[in-house]
């Protein structure tokens, strides 16, 4: 009987499609930077199936995540850098750091609470020269915004309410609608983008999401629109903008 562990197996075969004697020609290839647009898509289609409630795909795509881990923690040990063991270590090591009122004598009332104790314990292990250092560049720009916004505000430097905020965008739009030439306008939308992300992040709301959830609404309607434009016999292109937003209320509506 095989008592080998799953987890075990995953290695084992990730080891055997990166052997250069019969190993998979394409995983072989392969290096940390040619993987990571895979290793940020998995993570994203995890997020996707959460938010569409597919069990069966959610728990795919975790397994898809996985072997992204698996991928580079084979290719770091190969270059003896660091073992899968090594990187579960550590991860174990970093959660008991950072829950002391789990695993020591510190008390956290509250979801609040343990935010604190986690920020305090992770600024403590971190030789930042900044307030807002800590930020990873490869994260998408509204999201990195927005932790950006929040690393600020715990500093102090964040307006007194959301109204003030909301003041800040409408003369961002302003100066917007000033600007005269393209790279000009280009800066002023940048700003303002950054303004309206602060305005949700100071309002309890997440950016990222309310924009993933627009996109998933403007599919939806887009495609109802061209239901709609084909039953009139309608064809997408040749229809005239009149005729698309008609069948754009159309499908709005239903």
């Amino acid at each position: 009987m095989d008592d080998t562990s799953p987890i075990q197996k995953l290695i084992e075969t990730m080891v055997r499609l990166r052997d250069p004697n019969g190993g998979c020609p394409w995983d072989i290839e392969q290096d940390f930077k040619s993987i990571i647009p895979y290793t940020i898509e998995e993570a994203y289609e995890v997020a996707d199936a959460i938010e569409r409630g597919d069990m069966d795909e959610f728990k795919e795509e975790l397994g898809d995540l996985l072997l992204q881990v698996i991928f580079h923690c084979q290719m770091a040990h190969e270059k003896n850098i660091f073992t899968f063991d090594d990187v579960v270590t550590a991860l174990v090591e970093k959660l008991i750091y950072r829950h002391p009122h789990v695993f020591g004598d510190e008390k956290a009332a509250n979801a609040a609470e343990v935010v604190k104790i986690w920020d305090t314990r992770k600024a403590a292990k971190k030789n930042n020269d900044s307030a807002i250092d800590g930020v990873t560049l490869g994260l998408p720009s509204l999201i990195r915004a927005q932790k950006l916004q929040k690393k600020a505000a715990k500093s102090g430097f964040v307006w007194p309410d959301p109204e003030s905020a909301w003041a800040k965008v409408e003369e961002e739009l302003a100066e917007f609608k000033d600007a005269k030439t393209p790279e000009h306008k280009a800066e002023e939308l940048g700003d303002l983008m950054f303004c309206i992300v602060n305005y949700a992040r100071m309002n309890g709301m997440d950016a990222e999401s309310i924009l993933t959830k627009t996109n998933k609404k403007f599919e939806e309607r887009f495609k109802a629109m061209e239901h709609h434009l084909a039953n009139a016999n309608k064809n997408l292109t040749q229809s005239s903008l009149d005729e698309k937003l008609t069948a754009w209320n159309m499908g709005k509506e239903k």
